[in-house]
C-alpha cells in the first residue's frame, strides 16, 4: 500500500502579530533589566545599609546604662544610692501608626494623648531604633497595663535600669546635687560619649564629680519580633559601675543641723579647722533630688524656679549677706597688727558717735561706757569699732579681711560659688566711678555697707582663727573608691593661704571670742555646751531695701539677719561653724547661737564625748580685765545698729 505524504504549507505571520511579539519581548527584557538594576543597587551599591536595616528588624543592639557610683558619708552611711526602676520606652520605627498607639496607651494609662506626643518628639540625630523614654520609674499599674496590652502597643516596651535614689530626701540636697537627662549639647559632643536618654549630673556633687560617678555603659545584642518585643539575648557586654565617693560630710551632724534650723530660711556650714573638711552644709529651703531622678515635670520645674524663697540656690556658697558684728574680728586683727590700738586702748561709748554731720548709733541705747578691745568684742560695742575703723581706714580693713579669705572664692569644688564683697577705695572707684566717703568706713567697720560674705566664707574665717591663722581650701570629698572597693584617690588637705598674724594677735582674738560665749556679759551665752569650752561671735546684719513709692514693705523681708560663728573646744579645736538665719525675729545671740549650740551638742555627745570638765568653762571664763569679771549679766541678744552710709 502506497503511503501518502502530506505537505504542510507554513502560514505566514502577519506583520501586526510580529510587532506585538516584539513589543512583548521588549517589555519582558526591560522589566528584567530594571529588576536586575534594582537588585544590583540594593545588593551591591547599598547592600551594607540594607543589611543593617534588615538585621535591625530582627537583631538590635541595646545599650545598658551603667549604675552611678554610690556616695557615702564619712562614717560609711549611704547618702546616694541606685534603685532598679521600670522605664517606658518607645521606638518610633516599630509603630506604623503612632497616633493609634498613643491613643491606646493614653486610654490604658488614663493620661492625655498630647502629653505622650510631646514626650515622644525624637531628638535630632537620633540613631534608628534608638528608644525614647516616655516615662521613668513607672508605677506597677503602668507596668501591668503595658505588658497586658502589648499587641495594641507596637513600639512600646519596658526597660529595667538603675535610678538614682536619695534615701534622706532633701538632706544636704544642695551639696549632693541631682541628676537629669542629658541635653543636646552633651549628645552632640562625641568626646563625651553620651547618648540620648543617658543621665548626667546637673548640680552639686553629682555634676562636679560626674567623671568619677558615671561609669561605663554595657550593651546587648537582642533578637526582637515584629512588634519590637525582645525574644532573646544573643550577646552581652556587662556595664561597669561608676566609682564610689566617700564624703567628709557627717550625716548625723547634718541631720542635727537641719533640725536645728527647722523651717527657717538660712544656712549652716561646719568645718574641721584642722583640714578644711566640710562636716555640715545646710541650705534652707531645700528640694528633694528624688524628683529630678524620676524625671521632673514641667510644672514641678516651673514651681521651683518661681518660688520666691529660691530653694534651688545653695545659700552656703551663693548667698551673699552682710556679716554684721562677726566682721569685727577681722577689723580687730587689723587694728592690732597695724598698731592703731593696743589691747588696753580705751574708747568711751555713750550710745553713739557723731561723724560727718550725723550720729552713728550703737546697738545699746545707753551706751557701754568705757571699752577696750577685749570687752568691745565680748559685748559687741559698735562705737568702739567706729573708732577703730576710722583709725585703720577702709583699705586697712580690706587687707586683713582678705587675709582671712573674705572677698574671694574659697575654691570649694561646687559651681556658682560667690566671692562676696570686701570694699576699698579702688573697688568703689572701679565699681561706681566714685570716691570713697569717710562715713562709709564706719559702716564697713561693723560689717555693714558694701561688705558681704557667704556662710562658707564665714565658717572658713572662724576656722582660720581657731587653728591659729592657716586657711584651708574647704572640701567635701574624702576619697574615691572603685566599684570593687579599691581606693583610687585620697583627697589631701590643701593650704591656700595664711593670715600671717602675730601670735599675740591670734591669742587676743581667741580669748575675746571665748568670753563672748563663756563670760556672763558675752553676747553668745546661748551657745554654751556643758563640759565644752566654746568660742564665738554674734552678729546682726541689717537688711537695707528700697521700697518703691506707693508700695508697702514686707515686714518679714525687712527683718535683720542673725549670725553666729563659733569653734570648739577652745583648747584643741575640732569643729568650726557659722550659721545665718535670714530675716530673723531677733539678733544673733538670741536666734543663731542656740542653733549652733544644738549642733555642737550633737557633735560632742555623740562622737567622742566631751573633754574633761573645765570648771572655768562651766562657771564662766575669767576675764582679761577686772571690770568685765565683776559686771552684771547683760541681754542675750543684739539689737541692730542703725549705722548706714554718711555721705
Amino acid at each position: 500500500m502506497a503511503s501518502r505524504h502530506v505537505h504542510v504549507v507554513p502560514r505566514e505571520v502577519s506583520p501586526e502579530l510580529q510587532l506585538r511579539m516584539a513589543l512583548a519581548v521588549g517589555v519582558v527584557f526591560v522589566a528584567f533589566t530594571a529588576i536586575g538594576i534594582r537588585l544590583w543597587y540594593l545588593q551591591v551599591e547599598h547592600g551594607t545599609d540594607m543589611r543593617v536595616v534588615s538585621e535591625n528588624n530582627r537583631v538590635r543592639r541595646v545599650h545598658i546604662p551603667a549604675a552611678r557610683g554610690i556616695v557615702y558619708d564619712r562614717f560609711g552611711e549611704i547618702l546616694v544610692d541606685n534603685h532598679p526602676s521600670f522605664d517606658m520606652i518607645f521606638v518610633p520605627e516599630d509603630a506604623r501608626d503612632r497616633r493609634l498607639v498613643f491613643q491606646n496607651l493614653a486610654h490604658y494609662l488614663g493620661e492625655d494623648e498630647t502629653v505622650l506626643h510631646e514626650l515622644a518628639r525624637a531628638p535630632s540625630k537620633r540613631p534608628p531604633y534608638e528608644g525614647i523614654a516616655l516615662r521613668r520609674d513607672v508605677t506597677w499599674e503602668t507596668v501591668v497595663a503595658v505588658e497586658t496590652h502589648q499587641l495594641d502597643l507596637p513600639g512600646v516596651s519596658l526597660s529595667v535600669g538603675p535610678k538614682r535614689y536619695y534615701p534622706f530626701g532633701p538632706l544636704a540636697a544642695h551639696l549632693l546635687g541631682y541628676v537629669g537627662e542629658v541635653g543636646p549639647k552633651d549628645v552632640q559632643d562625641p568626646t563625651r560619649g553620651y547618648r540620648a536618654g543617658d543621665m548626667i549630673g546637673k548640680a552639686g556633687l553629682e555634676k562636679a564629680w560626674e567623671g568619677e560617678l558615671r561609669g561605663t555603659r554595657g550593651g546587648q545584642q537582642v533578637e526582637v519580633d515584629a512588634l519590637g518585643r525582645r525574644v532573646r539575648v544573643l550577646q552581652e557586654v556587662a556595664d561597669i559601675p561608676g566609682n564610689s565617693i566617700v564624703l567628709t560630710l557627717d550625716r548625723d551632724l547634718q541631720d542635727a543641723a537641719e533640725q536645728a534650723l527647722g523651717e527657717r530660711k538660712g544656712s549652716i556650714v561646719a568645718l574641721d579647722p584642722r583640714s578644711g573638711e566640710i562636716l555640715v552644709m545646710v541650705s534652707h529651703p531645700a528640694f528633694d533630688p528624688n524628683v529630678f531622678a524620676r524625671g521632673i515635670t514641667r510644672g514641678e520645674w516651673t514651681a521651683l524656679l518661681e518660688d520666691p524663697s529660691h530653694p534651688l540656690n545653695n545659700r552656703a556658697v551663693q548667698g551673699m549677706f552682710p556679716p554684721g558684728s562677726t566682721f569685727k574680728i577681722a577689723v580687730a586683727a587689723g587694728a592690732l597688727e597695724e598698731g592703731v590700738l593696743t589691747p588696753f586702748t580705751n574708747v568711751t561709748c555713750r550710745g553713739g558717735t557723731w561723724f560727718g554731720g550725723r550720729t552713728f548709733r550703737c546697738w545699746k541705747k545707753g551706751g557701754h561706757g568705757t571699752m577696750h578691745l577685749h570687752t568691745a568684742i565680748v559685748e559687741s560695742c559698735d562705737v568702739f569699732f567706729y573708732e577703730v575703723g576710722q583709725r585703720l581706714g577702709v583699705d586697712g580693713i580690706a587687707e586683713f579681711a582678705r587675709r582671712f579669705g573674705l572677698g574671694m572664692l574659697t575654691g570649694v569644688h561646687l559651681e556658682h560659688e560667690k566671692a562676696g564683697t570686701i570694699p576699698d577705695r579702688e573697688w568703689k572707684r572701679r565699681r561706681f566711678n566714685e570716691p570713697w566717703y569717710p562715713g562709709e568706713t564706719l559702716s564697713v567697720a561693723i560689717g555693714q555697707g558694701y561688705v558681704t560674705a557667704t556662710p562658707l566664707q564665714m565658717a572658713n574665717f572662724v576656722a582660720t582663727v581657731a587653728n591659729g591663722g592657716t586657711r584651708y581650701r574647704p572640701r567635701f570629698v574624702k576619697r574615691v573608691e572603685a566599684f570593687d572597693g579599691t581606693i583610687r584617690e585620697e583627697i589631701a588637705p590643701e593650704i591656700v593661704g595664711l593670715a600671717d598674724l602675730k601670735k599675740s594677735t591670734i591669742t587676743q582674738l581667741q580669748n575675746a571670742m571665748r568670753d563672748v560665749v563663756m563670760s556672763p556679759r558675752g553676747t553668745g551665752k546661748n551657745a554654751r555646751v556643758l563640759g565644752v569650752t566654746v568660742a564665738g561671735k554674734t552678729g546682726t546684719a541689717q537688711v537695707v531695701r528700697m521700697v518703691e513709692q506707693g508700695k508697702t514693705a514686707d515686714e518679714e523681708e525687712d527683718r535683720d539677719h542673725a549670725w553666729f560663728m563659733a569653734y570648739a573646744p577652745v583648747e584643741a579645736p575640732e569643729i568650726a561653724i557659722a550659721t545665718i538665719v535670714e530675716h530673723a525675729e531677733g539678733g544673733g545671740g538670741a536666734i543663731a547661737a542656740p542653733i549652733v549650740q544644738e549642733v555642737l551638742k550633737r557633735f560632742f555627745t555623740r562622737n567622742q564625748g566631751p573633754p574633761a570638765p573645765d570648771p572655768a568653762g562651766q562657771l564662766g571664763v575669767q576675764h582679761a580685765e577686772a571690770e568685765v569679771r565683776e559686771a552684771a549679766p547683760r541681754e542675750t541678744h543684739e539689737v541692730r545698729s542703725t549705722a548706714d552710709h554718711a555721705l
